[in-house]
């Protein structure tokens, strides 16, 4: 009776570590497809294709630029996205931690990008992105937000006369 008990106590165990490697192995691949889709992103964006670039999002997506109002339609991130990609020669980003929700139906990404202005200027900063795991099995970007590591510009004061002008 005892080794029946042992055996029996054995197999659970076992089940138990199988399972846990099974939900690890999803993990990790679910992990890979929203780097993948991040990574692909990142290479449409400087090829400054705007459709393929637009097409990341979710229909209800939204944007945090910043020093900005945020973009809650898909006319406005195509229109930020215009003008940005009008705005660059070169852009790219790079996830650097990946955290997908147990239900396997959301994850979080946190990176750096670094771009060159159209005038030489550079700009590096970081960004945060959810992303939704779509009933097709395809991740699109739902919130999108980020910032410069420039020092902010200061505001000029307005010049003397410039409340008359109005």
């Amino acid at each position: 009776m005892k080794r029946e008990v042992l055996f029996l106590s054995a197999c659970i165990a076992l089940l138990s570590f199988a399972s846990l490697g099974t939900a690890a192995a999803a993990d990790s691949k679910l992990e890979k497809a929203v780097r993948d889709a991040d990574a692909e992103w990142s290479k449409v964006a400087a090829a400054k294709d705007l459709d393929k670039t637009v097409a990341f999002y979710a229909d209800d997506a939204v944007i945090f630029p910043p020093n900005q109002p945020a973009v809650t339609n898909k006319d406005g991130i195509r229109n930020l996205w215009k003008r940005f990609l009008d705005s660059f020669t070169d852009i790219s980003w790079k996830t650097t931690r990946v955290e997908v929700a147990k239900s396997g139906d959301m994850a979080i990404l946190t990176g750096t990008y670094e771009m060159t202005m159209t005038d030489g200027s550079k700009d590096n900063g970081k960004y945060c992105e959810v992303w939704q795991n779509k009933a097709d099995g395809k991740w699109k970007v739902g919130i999108d937000m980020f910032s410069s590591d420039l020092p902010a510009q200061p505001v000029s004061p307005p010049g003397p006369g410039a409340a008359e002008k109005k």
